[in-house]
């Protein structure tokens, strides 16, 4: 019986996300015959058509090899997972470990459980990135990651999520904006002045959900693609925004950082859920294991947010 090899799989699923054998064989350092032998194979084996060829234009996914792709890179994953656990048995927890992380916390929460992590297993190379939630689930899913730090906002069905800390929004002003005096404030109040919006898509959608789920509707003054910007706007008071990471974490006290303010809000607003992400369905290596096990370490993890002010359920 004709079979297909791990490597022929993998030449098709570069082959698949760029769309191009060229493009294949100039990444894995190869021939282009070989890419196309090696789809040729798994063609004949599966008697699927996994690729429409496009003359001078590349290639196109059919839909029975869009759902090839999805699977080939789980069994990747899956070959990699195994020989890892295989490096480790009777050894050390080894490999290496790639991680993302939403950026509004990572630098607070991941660089000390990545010190724990590497104090406890120094034969794991750690190799840690920040994302966006829409870059998250790609990564998730392309298996460039096999677990994520994030926010429970729009988690597809093929990911599955460990929630581990909740985080309710609150306001941030200036010390000398208008509500700097109060103790907490309405949002039907914030509408009222001027809104710094952190426009990262799903964060965006998130913040401005909590205005329209009571009917209210911010006036957008000045739009911020980083936490920085954002933190430094409303400092200066261009206006008020609001965040859900713990504000004392940033070190207001800082001189080179004007002081901001947290207000809690009045009304009602859905607290996002900061967890563990991985494909579902995927047998994690040692390493991912061993990480996964050490963020679910709640009672270990108290203490440091504690120091950032963070909220726990």
């Amino acid at each position: 019986m004709r079979q297909f090899t791990l490597k022929q799989l993998r030449y098709f699923v570069v082959a698949g996300e760029l769309s191009s054998v060229t493009g294949a064989a100039r990444r894995l350092h190869v021939s282009q015959p070989s890419i196309s032998a090696a789809i040729q194979q798994i063609e004949e084996v599966t008697a699927v058509q996994l690729f429409v060829r496009h003359h001078a234009q590349g290639l196109s996914l059919t839909p029975s090899g869009r759902q090839m792709l999805i699977r080939a890179r789980q069994l990747i994953r899956d070959a990699e997972g195994l020989q890892k656990f295989a490096v480790s048995l009777g050894e050390e927890v080894g490999g290496e470990l790639r991680l993302v992380a939403f950026p509004t916390f990572a630098p607070l929460y991941l660089p000390q459980l990545l010190r724990r992590f590497a104090d406890r297993h120094p034969a794991v190379s750690l190799y840690c990135d920040e994302k966006t939630q829409v870059g998250i689930v790609r990564g998730l899913e392309r298996g460039d990651y096999e677990l994520a730090f994030t926010y429970d906002l729009q988690i597809p069905d093929d990911i599955d999520f460990t929630p581990l800390y909740r985080f309710p929004p609150y306001a941030v002003v200036a010390t000398d904006h208008p509500l700097g005096d109060r103790d907490n404030v309405t949002l039907a109040e914030l509408a009222d002045f001027p809104m710094v919006l952190l426009d990262w898509s799903l964060s965006r959608e998130y913040f401005l959900s909590i205005f329209t789920h009571h009917n209210l509707s911010p006036t957008i003054a000045h739009r911020a693609k980083s936490m920085d910007m954002m933190r430094g706007l409303v400092a200066n008071g261009f206006g008020f925004s609001l965040f859900n990471t713990p504000l004392g974490a940033f070190d207001p006290s800082a001189s080179h950082r004007p002081p901001l303010k947290a207000l809690p809000l009045a009304d009602d607003a859905r607290a996002l859920s900061l967890g563990i992400a991985c494909p579902r369905g995927l047998r994690l290596a040692p390493a991912a294991q061993a990480m996964r096990e050490l963020a679910q370490d709640i009672e270990g993890q108290v203490e440091a947010f504690e120091r950032i002010g963070a909220h726990s359920d």
